[in-house]
This record gives structure tokens, sequence and C-alpha cells, in this order.
């Protein structure tokens, strides 16, 4: 009992780790999405205090405080807009501007934390995978962007038009992990670009944020090994 008190201390001041679990819950209530409106109001409601927790990563990071919280309390604004009723395309395509450009913020903000720390913590090992599911959320929503701008942007066999959120989500998840399971292929010009940039993406997060993880985990054991070194020496 003690130990797991202890253990949710230090969790309540890891907010890399509030993020990340905050978002699988969204991600869990999304695979049993209703159209009543309150349960998108619930959505709404954890989408918010997504852009909260991000706005306090981006305080926490070396990030631009007012250009990322700016972010953050438009893409509030916006989709208060729409959870209240308004329809408007342009609207939805400014709501999900401001929120890719909140979640990309926060991403860039916590991979520049990670690479200004000496040794690895709990908080980096948390921080690198909320680095991944921000920037497969803000993919998600460009490609939301571009499928109101472009339609038919995406060919699925099974939903022709326009396509839901978990399916956009599913195929950011899918080319950012480079498993492909994704039904949907993009078809318009501006959709496969995005793919490509969340490919690349997607390659330079494994290549940079997970050797920067081993690199801190070895740099770690440096100090005991130097001593250790001292105390042979000295006997």
């Amino acid at each position: 009992m003690r130990a797991f008190i202890d253990f949710w201390k230090g969790f309540r001041l890891l907010p890399s780790a509030w993020l990340l679990l905050t978002q699988f819950v969204i991600l869990i209530l999304t695979a049993f999405a209703r159209e009543s409106s309150s349960f998108r109001a619930l959505l709404w409601i954890m989408g918010v205090l997504v852009l909260l927790i991000i706005a306090k990563v981006i305080r926490q990071t070396p990030m631009f405080t007012i250009l990322g919280l700016s972010f953050v309390g438009c893409a509030v604004l916006f989709s208060t807009l729409i959870i209240f009723g308004v329809n408007d395309p342009n609207i939805q395509i400014i709501a999900h501007a401001f929120e890719a450009c909140a979640y990309l913020s926060a991403a860039y903000g916590v991979v520049r934390y990670m690479f200004s720390d000496r040794y690895l913590t709990k908080d980096e090992l948390f921080a690198a995978g909320t680095v991944f599911t921000l920037i497969a959320w803000a993919f998600a929503f460009l490609y939301s962007i571009c499928q109101l701008i472009y339609p038919d942007s995406f060919m699925n066999p099974t939903k022709p038009g326009l396509q839901s959120w978990l399916d956009l989500l599913f195929l950011s998840f899918s080319l950012q992990s480079a498993t492909g399971l994704s039904d949907l292929m993009p078809m318009s010009a501006p959709a496969r670009v995005l793919a490509m940039l969340q490919m690349f993406c997607g390659v330079m997060y494994l290549t940079l944020v997970v050797s920067r993880l081993i690199a801190l985990h070895y740099i770690a054991y440096l100090p005991n090994q130097k001593t250790n070194k001292n105390d042979d020496d000295a006997t």
C-alpha cells in the first residue's frame, strides 16, 4: 500500500504520464462511440482536458510558451463552438488546425525536454510514449482537415465519403508505426503528401527518440562505473 501511495504521488508530478493516460482513455471511449449528445459532450470534455494538460506540458518544456498556449486557447474556443452546434466546415477546419498545432507544439516541446536531460528518468519513458501519440493525433486532425477541403481524399471500400475520426486515427497510427494495417487509402495529392510526411516522422521518431533513450540509459550507469573503477584502483 505504501509503495502504491508513493507511486501515485510521483505519478501526479509527471504531466507526460497524465497526458498519455488521458489520450488512452479517449481512445477507449472512441471505440464505444455513440451519436448521443451526452457522449459527444463527454468526449469534448476529455479533449479539452487533454488540451489543458498540453498547456501544462508546454509550460514545463523549452517550447515557445505564448505561441503554444495560444494554439491551445484557440483550439478550446473553436471546439466549444462545434460542441454547441456550429456545423460550419470552416469552423471545423480552423478548430482542427489549432488542435493539430497544439499537439505538434507539445510534441516538439517534449522532444526538446527529453534531449535537454542528462539522465534517464521515469518522465522520459512516459514522454517517449507521449510524443508518439501526440504526433499521431496531430496528423489525424490534419487528415480530417484534408478530407473537409478535398472531398474523397481517402478511399474506404466499406465507407465512402467522409471518414470517421476513429478511421483517420487508425490510419495515423498505422502509418506512423509502419504497420500498414489501415484499410484507408490516401487518394488526393494533399492526403498522400501528409501520409509521406507522417511516415518520415515515424522513422525519425524511432531513430532519434529511441536512440536518445538508449543513450540516457547508458549515461546513467557511467558514474557508478567510474566509482567502481576508482575503488578498484585504490585497492
